[in-house]
């Protein structure tokens, strides 16, 4: 039987897969491929990194921005917690889909079907499958195919709530009828990293705690391969982290400029990211775009500021009224705990955000545009490193293709055996 199985350590930076940190991690890694020049996506956050992972494709094409994110309902923009376990169906309603796209669940539903066990936030994990098409198990509802209602998890995120999570995932996994894919993502170490500090006593247990959950899975998987099943088995993360160097109130600054008027009357919307910010535009408004992105980008806060045409290079779209994306400075330096990358970040719409010290992401930073990625299974060989650019949205299309299932429309493309001559034309810099 052709299964995948995949892990997502949420948050986990490349540089800290390391054996004295991740000695699990190192022990599949000598049967797996490495691929040292993975990128998350734009902005680096797990909601956009979920759709990615779960249409194969990019923002522009799934519709899905960011962490939080503008819609146009009745003629204004509206921003919103795509966080929220509300959030899919009230973007359905007023686009009329949940995604853009199909997801891995949907393709999956009459090829041996799905299952998502997730202990990040609602809105993160119902990307996974927004529409029921599979199983779904996380603490905000969980459901079977069609939405059957299932028992939810009584579990929060971090390591506790990540071992239960996983505890539930092996038993499906090695029971009588497992799903042709499943998918485990934990809440570690991005929690940690983002209450305590990258490198901080609390970040490094959290990590030891999830790489030891990352090695049980791998052990079932070499036992259902003992029993002859065919698994590709992926393992990675959905971006990396930057340290706080300073908030910004973006909407504060937004006024001190000269833009307070037209946010004020919702002709422009500021969707925080993180270590980056969107920033909405109505028809009306689209005139002080330029303007706008130059006083933004004359700021010592503002790192690449990226407008019009140019957020093609980022895989977004303005069709949706998205005017500008806006990764916050970031620098080499190093925090507390003698780890490097800071960057500033936005102040979120509610609540004052993460201080200065804490770990964070969304930008365009070295080291949360530096998730990890490894893959062991037929096409992919124990121990060798792979030296070409990828993604996130080549999981999608890497797994079809393991399952023998077309992956008409996705902008990823297989990795078993492929080569760099095989990278599509579309994929950008900043991706």
């Amino acid at each position: 039987m052709r299964r995948s199985v995949v892990v997502i350590l949420d948050g986990l930076r490349r540089d800290f897969v390391a054996p004295d940190l991740t000695p699990n991690l190192c022990r599949i890694r000598q049967e797996a491929e490495w691929f040292p020049d993975h990128r998350s996506v734009v902005p680096s956050v797990t909601r956009v990194a979920s759709s990615c992972i779960a249409t194969g494709c990019y923002p522009d094409a799934h519709g899905l921005e960011g962490n939080a994110l503008a819609l146009l309902e009745d003629g204004r923009l509206v921003v919103h917690d795509a966080g929220l376990p509300e959030f899919f169906p009230h973007r359905k309603r007023v686009t009329g889909r949940s995604l853009d796209l199909p997801t891995l669940s949907e393709r999956l539903a009459p090829h041996g079907g799905a299952a998502v066990f997730s202990n990040v936030s609602p809105g993160a994990a119902y990307a996974q499958d927004p529409d029921g098409f599979g199983t779904m198990y996380h603490r905000a509802g969980s459901h079977g195919p069609g939405r059957t209602p299932l028992d939810p998890p009584p579990v929060k995120g971090g390591t506790a709530g990540d071992r239960h999570i996983a505890d539930r995932f092996l038993e499906t996994l090695m029971s009588d009828a497992p799903p042709a894919h499943a998918l485990l993502w934990l809440s570690e170490p991005d929690l940690s990293q983002h209450d305590s500090g990258i490198g901080s006593p609390e970040h490094l247990a959290a990590l030891r705690a999830a790489d030891e959950e990352a090695g049980r899975v791998f052990d079932a998987v070499s036992e259902l391969r003992a029993r002859g099943d065919d698994v590709l088995f992926i393992v990675g993360s959905d971006h990396g982290h930057q340290t706080v160097a300073g908030i910004v109130d973006i909407a504060a600054e937004l006024d001190r400029l000269g833009f307070g008027e037209a946010l004020a009357a919702g002709d422009i919307a500021i969707a925080p990211n993180g270590t980056a910010f969107l920033l909405y535009a109505s028809e009306a408004a689209r005139d002080l775009v330029p303007a706008l992105a130059a006083a933004v980008g004359e700021q010592p806060w503002a790192g690449d500021v990226i407008a019009a045409d140019a957020l093609a290079t980022v895989n977004h779209t303005d069709r949706r009224g998205l005017a500008l994306y806006v990764s916050m400075a970031a620098s080499e330096e190093l925090n507390a705990f003698g780890v490097a990358g800071l960057s500033h970040t936005a102040k979120p719409v509610t609540g004052e955000g993460k201080p200065a010290g804490c770990g964070q992401h969304g930008g365009l930073g070295r080291y949360e545009q530096a998730p990890f990625l490894m893959i062991a299974g037929a096409g992919f060989s124990a121990g060798a490193t792979r030296n070409e650019p990828t993604g996130l949205v080549d999981i999608a299309p890497t797994i079809l293709a393991h399952l023998g299932i077309a992956a008409d429309g996705m902008a990823g493309r297989s990795l078993a055996s492929s080569s760099p001559a095989q990278l599509h034309p579309e994929r950008k810099s900043h991706a």
